[in-house]
């Protein structure tokens, strides 16, 4: 559902782009602080194929979409306002911004709140990404209870598979790393044979189902290796569509990793008046990380509104006392 919006020419104190728990935490925290805030989200959750958050104090295992519904109706108590929409371009536009719709609406705002999350891109190995979230998982915090015990493979793609393979085997007995091109170094095959986790050399051609499950995959030469579940380290990238006009600065994560937008410890950028918060910001952050950094980004713009408003009160105040009569 999305909520009415005004004219064009309307101006609100802040825009948040993305809906996820970054946004909406975000949101809510402006929205409790009085502030005119318009959440604009296009609906395409990062964690949309999973079957529930894990690791939220007090809504653990909730359905995603749940988590989002019950979200959005908190901002709203608050007189927070959801759109369902694309940002397709925002440019600062004198003290504030303005923000364009793919349906062409147009919207002002004071301050930008950037939470638009980021993108998962997986190794092109057919059947791989069909499988996405289902028994192809990436965070062992995420998903690892859920596949404890199982016959785990875990798909190379750098030199963060071998943490990885090392934090699933944490959860079951029977781990095999499917090296996919990247050979473990010394160190890592002493840690590798002194818990029992082989090494498959060669590298993966496609994924194996049956039934609408993970039966293994197929290497190059052929061989299949049995397996239940599948981890792969996705390359994380920073949703940052119709956002290039406001400048904001993109780095590449260690070992590539994937790309997020730099931002401070409070979300600010480095583009005056947006900040950022979420995955945008920090690709490793888990749903609650995110909704902090939502919260924490929310509170700084309204004490910087909080200022500004202050401010500005003061130069109308001695504006009006030096247009005033004299000797009144």
């Amino acid at each position: 559902m999305t909520d009415h919006w005004g004219q064009q020419d309307e101006t609100t104190d802040a825009v948040v782009i993305g809906g996820g728990a970054a946004g909406l935490n975000g949101a809510l925290m402006l929205a409790r602080s009085r502030r005119d805030v318009l959440v604009i989200d296009a609906g395409s959750p990062r964690n949309a194929p999973a079957d529930g958050v894990h690791g939220l104090l007090g809504r653990e295992g909730m359905p995603p979409a749940e988590l989002l519904r019950t979200g959005r109706d908190e901002v709203r108590r608050y007189g927070g306002r959801i759109l369902d929409g694309e940002v397709t371009d925002a440019v600062r536009a004198g003290d504030g911004f303005v923000v364009t719709l793919n349906d062409g609406r147009t919207i002002g705002a004071r301050r930008l709140l950037v939470a638009t999350g980021l993108r998962d891109v997986l190794p092109d190995i057919p059947g791989l990404a069909d499988r996405w979230g289902r028994d192809l998982v990436h965070c062992p915090y995420c998903h690892g209870w859920e596949v404890r015990d199982r016959a785990i493979g875990v798909v190379a793609t750098g030199d963060g598979s071998v943490h990885q393979a090392l934090l699933f085997r944490q959860l079951s007995d029977d781990v095999v790393y499917l090296a996919n091109g990247h050979e473990p170094d010394d160190a890592a095959l002493a840690r590798f044979d002194a818990l029992g986790i082989p090494v498959v050399a060669g590298r993966v051609a496609a994924v194996e189902t049956a039934d609408d499950r993970i039966t293994g995959v197929r290497l190059d030469d052929g061989a299949v290796v049995a397996r239940d579940v599948l981890a792969v380290a996705s390359r994380m990238e920073a949703r940052t569509q119709g956002l290039a006009s406001l400048g904001l600065r993109s780095v590449e994560l260690p070992g590539g990793m994937g790309t997020s937008i730099q931002a401070d410890e409070f979300g600010r950028t480095g583009v005056p008046g947006v900040w950022a918060a979420g995955n945008v910001a920090d690709a490793k952050a888990q749903v609650g990380a995110a909704a902090a950094a939502g919260a924490l980004a929310g509170a700084q713009i309204n004490a910087e509104l909080v200022m500004e408003d202050a401010d500005r009160a003061v130069t109308l105040r001695r504006s009006a006392a030096a247009e005033a009569p004299a000797g009144r």
